[in-house]
């Protein structure tokens, strides 16, 4: 492996202007049906997630998107995970979506806000039964003695709620991010890449076209 020289080549149709929805969200729904229609695209929905603490220090990780509406974009997880930490104090992330297949990427920024705990509730019902499982077993970002022991709380639960649904935990729920700054992002020959950003205008958007 050559980091140094190694390169890939983007031969994508220009994304112009007029192409572009006048709302953020309704051009990104418009992106993620492409990536969901990609054959061999693993996962459209990963976003790299970047959240900042009470110390100033930036973390970053993938989370799934799980909801996307007039609001902005959601996820879940633990309450007392380090990213709801950092969330809880400086509730400012930024997000970034990328489908190296259709050489595209989305760049959000904007502000977090808790989501309902009856939207929690509702979501946590359609997750798979391990899945519900998992949260109760696992208290995210402690530490643990080892691989056993998570198994073995694991398997606590499973006895617990035997024959019965699994409730959602109340440490964990959902987050929404309502974006602030937008950027479609677009590969081009020669690096002269298309970026077209959207950005707050009182009640509208702003839509200006940035060099690469």
């Amino acid at each position: 492996m050559n980091v140094e020289s190694s390169r890939v080549g983007y031969d994508a149709s220009p994304l112009l202007e007029e192409m572009l929805a006048r709302d953020p969200i309704a051009q990104l729904r418009t992106w993620l049906d492409d990536a969901y229609a990609t054959p061999g695209l693993s996962e459209p929905n990963a976003m790299c997630l970047s959240t900042v603490d009470s110390a100033g220090r930036i973390s970053s990780r993938i989370v799934l998107l799980r909801g996307l509406d007039t609001r902005g974009l959601a996820f879940y997880t633990s309450y007392f995970s380090r990213k709801a930490q950092a969330i809880g104090d400086h509730p400012q992330v930024a997000i970034n979506l990328y489908w190296a297949p259709l050489h595209r990427q989305v760049r959000i920024e904007g502000r977090v806000l808790q989501l309902p705990e009856d939207e929690s509730d509702a979501y946590f019902a359609s997750r798979p039964r391990g899945h519900q499982l998992g949260a109760w077993a696992s208290e995210q970002s402690e530490p643990i003695a080892d691989r056993n022991t998570l198994a073995e709380r694991m398997a606590h639960f499973e006895e617990r709620f035997e024959g019965e649904e699994v409730p959602r935990p109340h440490s964990w729920g959902g987050y929404v991010v309502t974006p602030e700054y937008v950027e479609f992002w677009q590969g081009q020959p020669n690096r002269l890449h298309d970026r077209l950003a959207y950005e707050r205008d009182g009640r509208s958007w702003r839509i200006t076209r940035i060099q690469p």
